[in-house]
């Protein structure tokens, strides 16, 4: 009698370890959306602090003290070797064909189709609604020449609009768009890497005088902000991709293998 009560080994059902195919009760992290939102509502203040005062918000001082270290003088040639480059092109046509392109048909081809539809949904929501639309509403001002003070403007051409920096919320939307790809104990080395290419980007957006230092930060958090916010809408589908290799196809065994 107690055999035949007892449960068979076979009957035993291990739970699924969450972020794997099948993973039972799979839930959106709130603080993806807590974060995401928190940043926003950050972005968001700071945009209308600029709008109310576009020649000279609180926080020019700090910005005309950040250009004056960073900023460089016209015909240095400090502007154009392959680091500072590097980032100009990521924000440019390069980088919109590597984000806009290249990352979502790879996710396509290796069949990761759900987090090539958020890859896709974060820049499209990033770069259309955060960064241009915010330019059209604040239109704050470029840094300008000052010779009298040795500050100089923008070494690049430019349009109009100095907030956000669209290159910085590129890499904020970057930042966060490529973690969400990787289930969360293989995320370190991107952090790592995501980290620096955010210095970097706003280094190289002031030392060409194309933008303030606060047009950068902002820009970083405002692209960062609203792909985390997209992150959590996602969250579900993303995970069903974890099991998922990201450079190759899972070659699947024949049936007949391992059957001799």
């Amino acid at each position: 009698m107690s055999d035949a009560a007892a449960p068979s080994a076979s009957a035993v059902v291990t739970p699924p370890v969450a972020g794997e195919p099948g993973a039972s009760a799979i839930r959106r992290p709130r603080s993806l959306l807590v974060t995401g939102l928190v940043g926003m509502a950050l972005f968001a203040a700071f945009g209308l602090a600029v709008a109310a005062n576009p020649e000279s918000p609180f926080t020019q001082a700090i910005d005309d003290a950040w250009r004056a270290l960073a900023g460089l003088e016209p015909g240095t040639g400090g502007e154009t070797w392959a680091l500072p480059m590097l980032f100009q092109h990521l924000g440019q046509i390069p980088g919109a064909v590597l984000t806009l392109l290249l990352i979502p048909v790879w996710l396509f081809v290796i069949r990761r189709w759900r987090s090539a539809l958020f890859f896709l949904a974060a820049e499209l929501v990033g770069n259309f609604g955060v960064s241009q639309l915010t330019k059209n509403l604040v239109d704050r001002p470029r840094p300008a020449d000052d010779l009298a003070n040795g500050l100089y403007g923008p070494l690049f051409e430019v349009d109009h609009g100095s907030f956000p920096s669209g290159h910085a919320v590129s890499t904020g939307i970057l930042l966060v768009a490529v973690a969400a790809l990787f289930p969360p104990t293989k995320r370190l080395v991107w952090w790592i890497i995501g980290a620096l290419l955010v210095v970097g980007m706003i280094w190289q957006r002031t030392l060409i005088n194309a933008h303030w230092f606060s047009d950068a930060l902002f820009g970083i958090i405002g692209g960062a902000s609203a792909t985390l916010i997209l992150w959590w809408a996602f969250a579900t589908l993303l995970q069903k991709d974890y099991g998922k290799p990201l450079f190759r196809r899972r070659i699947e065994a024949p049936a007949t293998e391992g059957a001799s």
